[in-house]
């Protein structure tokens, strides 16, 4: 899936939701029940969902640099000019 598919899939509002159960500290949860008011989230769950979801997307885009990486490598190990490596890796980054 292209990415700009992929960031209008995620933007959508009607996306399906899933119930979960999650334990925390009773200190944690009353301290977002305060900070998300003043962040401008209608509630703490909105913030607890921000969160995660920009703690997960700075760890898939590290995944995905550190794979971009490993490929880089290998090949160099095959002889493939910097040059090119650096070619090809913009353009996957401005695909991606």
């Amino acid at each position: 899936m292209k990415t700009t598919e992929l960031i209008n899939k995620r933007l959508s509002k009607d996306r399906p939701m899933t119930t979960i159960s999650i334990r925390m500290p009773q200190d944690v949860l009353d301290d977002l029940k305060h900070v998300a008011p003043m962040l401008g989230f209608s509630g703490y769950q909105p913030l607890i969902r921000a969160y995660i979801g920009k703690g997960l997307r700075a760890d898939l885009e590290k995944l995905q640099d550190s794979r971009i990486e490993d490929l880089a490598e290998n090949l160099r190990k095959r002889g493939i000019s910097e040059e090119v490596i650096a070619e090809a890796i913009a353009e996957t980054r401005a695909v991606a």
